[in-house]
């Protein structure tokens, strides 16, 4: 029979790719109960996940790794488990990402958008789109994502285009839409509206300008030497529109003001001195320029005052006509002529340095502008309050717990919503304009006249709608709304929303609140946040600090596995992760340890006998080995369902190296030489600890586990089919049966406890051999004395000896001794004292040194235990924890006597 060989080292280059596209040739990706298919059961519960849509023009990040890791755990764990699994995949057509991209591409030809026109920009933008849209696309492959490629979408592909102008024209014919003039974050460089999330705040030195508000003339007050208010700002070109001097209503500075009228500088507009609580008596002077038109805090204070709202920059951000002199002149232009101006008419009090947080446009990086514009918006309140109450009542879960506040206070304080931008590249708004009555036509087909008049002179909105809005609608447009396909018949709502916690806002929440009112039921019941990552030292990463990790970078060189096992165990729900190399580089050695692992499994296999003549005689290490893997698979579920995803990996990660690897193959190599029956039966409890391992580390790390389960079926097969697990063989791990947990048996606590003592022994001998010096490969002669243990020490002797360096034939097991050999060191575990020959060996003095040490930390033990069970604790606690604190006293008490005994000899 020829022997089935696996190679040496694990080549994770071919065999991920090879894995790859094996697993999506065999239609593993699909749904196993898919509604496209005959044999469709309705009744069957599905598990669903929407990917979180990555933007057409992307290029792989740890973001992207993070989520895909994630989702993609959770899928193959409920696939694995039978359940009916869908992960649909899809790109966002990124609105103004890729329009960026494209007017750079365009600048090279010295070409504007506006040169070449909307119709000729937007067939560019496709044919971009076509060319470098797969990009993102192939590298989350890499990852090892088990969507179901063939219902991937695209946020502008027809479908899901019908959607968008379907969920306008709805909110529309609701009165939920309205177009009107409020305060936006504008782009100057992108000219366009952009929202919150497109902005990023970081501390940049500026200053702080301190100048004169002049009272009007007639506005003194009488007898009053005070001639103007002393205000400051960080924005001296904003002065030009503004509408009010405020002032806290309780500040005696300013209380006699209040009413009265001052002047701008320059432009000498009166305006009035107001009272509001909103004022800080403590920044700056303690009175605060209101300028509605470029500030949203003084947009509000307006409102409120009904105060007069002046807008001074254009879309360029250049001073418009309500700026005086200054009109035509940039906005950081005119901030040092208004300035100078002003010092010149001695309005100047002074200039301080000051730290800002400057706004910044996530694409163009210029410094977005407050303005107020005409745009659309959504009402949005109704829709949050249906969100709202799909979490308070329970049908949403958020994971962790702690952001269901944060959720609840961005909702109960949320503000309209701007769709709208000044954009080509995106959905385009479903509003015409007619040029003769006026009045709008909103319609979900294109139309060829006005609805009011009947007039063809028509023009469509020229503006597109956020991004957001097409991706609220993912994760029911993505199956088929506003029809009712089949895909969405069964599988919506989803199950999980698995994303960072930092879009908790722009995202989910709108995707609830778009579920809600269009479906009329929640999008999914599980919201599941991830944390950041950051450098090793919990730095963001950032460009500038030169510590950016390249995920791709990471896979070329160490893996996917390495990895993703990185990413998942380091992570907890809502948490930052830390990352750093040396981690990665650590779990690629775990994947080279599990392929080691498994070389010696199939070997193995190929040396024992291809089946057992007897009924099985299990030993200490198979029974002990066997229950810690029944407990790992409970403990494991456990965590799964509790979203402990992180812990979970790094327990498996912990028995698989630190029980599995370095203790029971250890010992299966002694009873693998045995040959026989004992080796058969050795063979056997190798394949199934190692084929449960690999079920449990599939969703962590796919492609490793892959390939190992792969060999080990076939040498199973080939040279030893009984040795097959009870149901056989899967097709392939990603589809394989997930470990079930079984309740714990009488026998698997005394057998853990059992060989326990073992390893207490063996690491014991191990770290007293390393701090005296004793090389590890001499072996020397040892005396074990217990009455309690002597037949398991005599049964598992020769697993002792190998395993602490011990000369097996000077191996002595007795159950007492009357008196302490001569010149020998006496180690005591438990109910058991093994005795070492000194000679030769080890300092005298410092072994009585090292006694008296250990001898002090038990009376420690003792004091501590004596005064715990002297108190209140032993009436308040219950029965079964203070005897199990009275069993560690008497377990000390003993072990002092010994050691006490150890010294007198």
């Amino acid at each position: 029979m020829a022997e089935h060989s696996l190679p040496k080292a694990y080549d994770f280059v071919t065999t991920e790719q090879n894995i790859y596209s094996w697993w999506e040739t065999k239609g593993f990706f699909k749904p196993s109960n898919d509604p496209q298919k005959p044999g469709f059961d309705a009744k069957k519960k599905p598990f669903v996940i929407s990917i979180p849509p990555a933007n057409v023009t992307g290029e792989l990040h740890l973001g992207h790794a993070m989520f895909v890791s994630m989702e993609d755990l959770m899928i193959r764990y409920h696939r694995m488990k039978g359940i009916p699994t869908l992960w649909v995949p899809g790109i966002d057509h990124a609105g103004i990402a890729t329009q960026l991209q494209v007017e750079k591409a365009l600048a090279k030809e010295n070409l504007t958008r506006e040169q070449i026109g909307r119709e000729e920009f937007l067939r560019r933008t496709w044919a971009w789109k076509e060319k470098y849209g797969g990009i993102i696309t192939s590298q989350i492959r890499r990852l090892g994502a088990s969507c179901d490629w063939d219902r991937e979408r695209f946020t502008m592909d027809e479908g899901l285009s019908h959607a968008v102008r379907e969920a306008f024209v709805r909110l529309y014919e609701r009165g939920l839409i309205y177009r009107g003039p409020r305060l936006i974050n504008w782009s100057p460089g992108l000219k366009t509206a952009v929202s919150d999330l497109e902005v990023e705040y970081s501390e940049e030195p500026g200053k702080l300008y301190y100048f004169k508000y002049m009272f009007a003339s007639e506005e003194m007050p009488p007898g009053d030497n005070m001639d103007y208010i002393s205000v400051a700002t960080t924005r001296p070109e904003t002065i030009l529109g503004d509408t009010a001097v405020a002032v806290h209503p309780d500040d005696p500075r300013y209380q006699r003001f209040i009413g009265r009228k001052v002047v701008v500088p320059i432009l000498n507009r009166r305006i009035p001195v107001i009272a509001d609580p909103y004022v800080d008596r403590e920044f700056g002077t303690g009175a605060l320029k209101i300028t509605p038109g470029h500030d949203p805090n003084d947009f509000a204070i307006g409102e409120k005052h009904n105060l007069e709202v002046i807008s001074v920059l254009d879309e360029s951000a250049r001073v418009n006509q309500n700026g005086g002199p200054y009109k035509g002149q940039d906005r950081f232009e005119a901030r040092i002529n208004l300035w100078e101006d002003m010092r010149k008419a001695g309005l100047v009090i002074k200039e301080e340095p000051y730290t800002l947080n400057v706004p910044r446009s996530q694409r163009g990086g210029e410094i977005v502008e407050p303005m107020v514009s005409t745009q659309w918006f959504v009402s949005i309140q109704p829709l949050a309050e249906a969100a709202l109450e799909a979490v308070r009542d329970g049908r949403i879960r958020i994971v962790p717990e702690r952001f269901t506040k944060v959720y609840y206070n961005w909702l109960e304080n949320i503000q309209d919503w701007c769709i709208s931008r000044q954009l080509w590249w995106g959905h385009r708004i479903p509003v015409w304009h007619c040029a003769d009555c006026g009045k709008m036509t909103v319609s979900r087909q294109d139309p060829t006249e006005c609805s009011h008049c009947q007039s063809s002179n028509i023009e469509q909105d020229p503006d597109v709608l956020d991004t957001w809005f097409s991706s609220g609608l993912w994760p029911f447009s993505t199956l088929g709304w506003p029809d009712s396909t089949p895909d969405l018949e069964y599988f919506y709502p989803t199950s999980t929303m698995e994303t960072g916690y930092d879009i908790l806002f722009f995202w989910v929440a709108r995707m609830i609140m778009m579920g809600l009112e269009f479906t009329g039921d929640i999008p999914f019941d599980t919201i599941y946040l991830h944390g950041l990552i950051r450098d090793a030292n919990g730095r963001k990463m950032s460009k500038s600090y030169g510590n950016v990790i390249d995920p791709l970078v990471v896979m070329n060189e160490m893996g996917t596995d390495a990895l993703r096992f990185t990413l998942l165990v380091g992570s907890t729900p809502g948490n930052d992760l830390n990352l750093s190399l040396k981690k990665v580089e650590a779990n690629r050695n775990f994947a080279n340890k599990i392929w080691n692992a498994g070389r010696f499994v199939i070997n193995a296999i190929q040396q024992s006998p291809p089946k057992a003549i007897s009924e099985p005689e299990w030993t200490l290490a198979d029974s002990w080995i066997w229950a810690r893997i029944q407990s790992l698979v409970r403990d494991v579920e456990r965590l799964f369902q509790s979203y402990q995803y992180g812990e979970a990996g790094r327990q498996i990660y912990e028995f698989f190296w630190g029980e599995f690897a370095d203790w029971y193959v250890e010992i299966a190599k002694l009873q693998l030489a045995e040959g026989g029956d004992r080796a058969y039966y050795t063979a056997y409890t190798l394949v199934r600890v190692l084929d449960t391992c690999l079920r449990l580390l599939h969703p962590f790390t796919p492609f490793v586990t892959e390939a190992l389960w792969g060999h080990l079926k076939e040498a199973c097969l080939a040279h030893s089919p009984g040795l097959s697990p009870k149901n056989g063989w899967e097709n392939a791990l990603i589809v394989a049966g997930w470990p079930e947990p079984c309740p714990q048996e009488s026998w698997e606590k005394e057998k853990i406890q059992d060989f326990t003592i073992i390893q207490d022994i063996v690491r014991t001998i191990r770290n007293w051999r390393s701090e005296n010096g004793v090389t590890p490969g001499k072996r020397i002669p040892a005396t074990l004395v217990s009455k309690n243990y002597e037949d398991i020490l005599k049964t598992q002797s020769k697993a002792i000896a190998t395993l602490a360096s011990l000369d097996y034939e000077n191996l002595n097991i007795i159950p007492s001794l009357a008196e302490k050999p001569e010149d020998s060191v006496a180690l005591v575990i438990g109910l058991v004292e093994v005795y070492l020959p000194l000679a030769g060996l080890v300092d005298l003095e410092g072994e009585r040194r090292r006694l008296l040490k250990e001898l002090q930390e038990t009376e420690n033990q003792i004091l501590r235990l004596e005064q715990l069970l002297s108190g209140a604790f032993a009436q308040k606690a219950p029965p079964a924890i203070v005897q199990k604190e009275r069993d560690k006293l008497a377990a000390f008490m003993d072990t002092k006597e010994k050691i006490t005994n150890q010294l007198k000899g």
